[in-house]
């Protein structure tokens, strides 16, 4: 399923992940607090940006 990820625990106890899903059609790259359900945001890996264009 997930082909790379982040983790990042903040102070209030939220869980916030990063990872592309690869279905085998196609990427997404998908956001989420995994704390929370229904807390996630997703787009197209293409669509993506570079990790060095947040910096």
């Amino acid at each position: 399923m997930s082909t790379s990820g982040y983790s990042e625990m903040s102070t209030d106890t939220r869980e916030i992940v990063g990872t592309v899903d690869d279905d085998g059609h196609g990427g997404e790259y998908v956001i989420a607090d995994i704390t929370r359900d229904g807390a996630w945001i997703s787009m197209d890996v293409a669509d993506a940006a570079e990790l060095s264009d947040w910096q």
